[in-house]
């Protein structure tokens, strides 16, 4: 039976937060064009914990569907929050001058880490954070950032560990606009 990511946190962690984003970086920079423009030369902050001392990334990448695969999750779910940031908080390591540019470089990001995970052949997963795209932006649309907060926890375990009938319900709550959403959805970002 495979531990839940409540058992042991740091157990099965790829890297620390710090490693991750200078990951993250080189990988941009690797890539060129706009968002290698952008590179910060500083990184600000630490990935949002997801679970402990996990950030996001790390909490979905140790979890048993990643198995052999942990670092490429880690990156590829970075690169896509690195993208989710762009859009609605502060970015850690990309620095849009405008509104706009940092709109494109977050698509871009999202592109990206998605097309990363395509080539994995992990369609339960793209489909898994094309959901937590949507509802995060369903979140934020609403003014609810602790409920977008808690979508992405909840779709990072989703990933790791496979979506189960309460985080289905969920997502479907937070699309019908229901009161319970917010509630259901911390639920399972707890767990």
């Amino acid at each position: 039976m495979s531990k839940s990511p409540s058992e042991s946190p740091s157990e099965s962690a790829p890297g620390g937060p710090s490693e991750i984003l200078e990951r993250l970086r080189a990988l941009l920079a690797a890539e060129g064009g706009l968002v290698a423009g952008l590179l910060s030369c500083e990184t600000d902050g630490d990935p949002p914990s997801g679970n402990g001392a996990l950030g996001i990334a790390q909490l979905a990448a140790s979890g048993p569907r990643a198995e052999g695969r942990r670092e490429q999750y880690e990156l590829l779910i970075e690169t896509i929050y690195e993208g989710y940031l762009l859009h609605y908080h502060a970015p850690r390591v990309v620095r849009a001058p405008e509104d706009d540019l940092g709109l494109l470089a977050g698509d871009r990001l999202y592109a990206l880490g998605l097309a990363r995970l395509v080539e994995l052949g992990d369609i339960e997963a793209v489909a898994e954070l094309a959901d937590v795209i949507t509802l995060t932006a369903l979140a934020h649309g609403a003014g609810n950032a602790d409920l977008a907060d808690a979508v992405w926890t909840a779709g990072a375990r989703a990933i790791g560990w496979g979506a189960s009938a309460d985080h289905e319900r969920a997502k479907a709550l937070i699309r019908a606009g229901s009161p319970d959403a917010p509630r259901a959805m911390r639920s399972l970002a707890v767990r």
